[in-house]
């Protein structure tokens, strides 16, 4: 019987007999699902790959590997014992008050930065999207502090938002006493604003990207049928910008998780009194400078877990229908 029959009734008989694939078929199909239907492909990501591999999976895979021992840095060279130990590292973490705290204020800081970033690099990306004049200027404007070195911008901020700053001579008896970054309760939702202000150009652009793919025959076939524009921008623009919702919120929250820079140099280093301390401050605080890698590496592996959990619960959210 051929290969290439799919089925032959024998004859006489109502039976269908089904073809037997061929063996260089098989092995064929063997090699598409281990090496893809372009196996050049696997040729070229490779390089990329061993750079993931050198930068990304081996310290992470150390890192978790620390977090269970013993470890401490020594001389280039030098061998020392560094032995298990459980989950000792993570017992002293969680028992650290400090260190709970921290965790407590990358929360707040998600729950302000994460809405605000989502709902101005939207409403700012509509308007640019319909601007006729002046368009190229304006997403520049936006862009520019994104693209600033943050020292210069943080000098600026500090300025604005001391005792005597502009932003207190506006606000006048309602500026609050102490001022905002010295502040215990203040700290941590200035410098959610500032971090908000300041990486807001890159969100608009790509919700600026989307929106310029929504077919705006869409929108006048929902205008056709007796939509208002609200209605028409809740039906069709929302719907098509929901990758880039996710992505927006993906990156809001991994980039606030890994928040350094800005209470490190507008709060002298987590003040007043550690109220706006990170987890990644006291992973460099612990490992760099007390020299306890151990319990540094613990700090980051339960970071990356809190980060995993909330982008996947972020993701099913922004995805749902």
């Amino acid at each position: 019987m051929p290969a290439e029959t799919a089925h032959r009734r024998a004859p006489g008989s109502r039976r269908t007999v089904a073809a037997t694939p061929a063996p260089g078929g098989q092995r064929r199909s063997r090699l598409e699902f281990a090496l893809g239907r372009h196996p050049a492909g696997l040729l070229l990501a490779a390089p990329y790959a061993l750079f993931v591999a050198a930068v990304f999976v081996y310290p992470i895979g150390l890192g978790v590997w620390m977090s269970f021992h013993d470890s401490f840095f020594t001389a280039p060279g030098v061998s020392v014992p560094q032995p298990f130990v459980g989950l000792d590292n993570y017992k002293a973490v969680l028992a650290n008050p400090a260190i709970r705290a921290s965790f407590v204020h990358v929360a707040e800081f998600l729950v302000i930065n994460v809405p605000l970033t989502l709902v101005f690099s939207l409403l700012l990306a509509t308007a640019l999207n319909s601007v006729v004049h002046w368009r190229g200027f304006m997403r520049v404007s936006y862009y520019v502090p994104y693209v600033t070195a943050s020292v210069a911008t943080i000098t600026v901020w500090m300025f604005m938002f001391n005792s005597s700053g502009i932003v207190n001579q506006i606000l006048g008896p309602l500026a609050p006493d102490p001022a905002w970054l010295v502040n215990r309760f203040w700290a941590m939702p200035s410098i959610a604003l500032y971090v908000t202000w300041k990486q807001l150009g890159f969100f608009i652009l790509l919700f600026l990207a989307a929106l310029q793919n929504v077919p705006k025959e869409l929108h006048e076939a929902a205008a056709m049928d007796g939509a208002s524009r609200w209605q028409g921008y809740r039906a069709v623009t929302l719907p098509a910008v929901r990758p880039a919702t996710t992505l927006v919120v993906l990156l809001a929250i991994i980039t606030g998780a890994n928040l350094f820079t800005e209470p490190y140099l507008l709060t002298g280093g987590g003040g007043p009194n550690g109220a706006s301390t990170t987890p990644v401050f006291l992973l460099y605080q612990q490992g760099i400078q007390q020299g306890k890698p151990a319990i540094a590496s613990a700090i980051g592996v339960l970071l990356v877990i809190g980060v995993l959990i909330i982008t996947y619960a972020s993701r099913k959210l922004t995805e749902r229908e």
